[in-house]
């Protein structure tokens, strides 16, 4: 596993090779063959051993999700993550068969994060009737944007006014 992310790293997804991989392992392609039929399960699951959204409850949505999101933000920075999940997000859009294997590790990677906003309308801070997978993909979507259109390091200093905002939008909007 930490062979194919130091690589996915170094090189990108297009780069990558089951071979270039067992060289880096130091075994041979037979050895990542009998585990994995291709690239795209083992480079799959080596995404899926990085640090995804760590569950919180403090209580309170605003501050479970400024916790969450900085301290994702922390590790993200400070891990392969920062250079492999652009570089998969990149890919998927043109690779039907990674898009399919990258969406349930995907959805499980963000299921604190959907988790909170459950929580949330459990406690009456938000209304019954809201489409939480919306609302987090709101709380998160200007991550994205700095990632993808900004680049650079992504700052958790970001956080506080991005989950004020996208908050203050969604208790205006209701159920709707």
């Amino acid at each position: 596993m930490s062979a194919t992310l130091d690589l996915l790293v170094e090189v990108g997804f297009s780069a990558l090779t089951v071979e270039g991989v067992a060289t880096r392992a130091g075994v041979g392609k037979a050895t990542i063959y009998r585990r994995w039929p291709s690239k795209l399960p083992l480079v799959v699951e080596a995404f899926g051993q990085l640090p995804g959204f760590e569950a919180v409850d403090t209580g309170s949505l605003a501050d479970d999700l400024k916790k969450m999101l900085r301290g994702y933000l922390q590790v993200f920075n400070q891990t392969a993550l920062a250079t492999v999940l652009p570089s998969l997000a990149g890919e998927r859009s043109h690779n039907p068969e990674l898009a399919d294997l990258f969406q349930p590790v995907s959805r499980e990677r963000r299921k604190p994060l959907v988790d909170c906003f459950a929580r949330a309308v459990e406690r009456g801070e938000l209304s019954p009737g809201l489409d939480i997978e919306r609302a987090a993909d709101l709380v998160v979507g200007p991550i994205a944007v700095a990632l993808f259109f900004r680049g650079g390091k992504l700052d958790p200093r970001m956080v506080g006014p991005m989950v004020d905002l996208a908050l203050g939008g969604i208790l205006a909007s209701g159920s709707d």
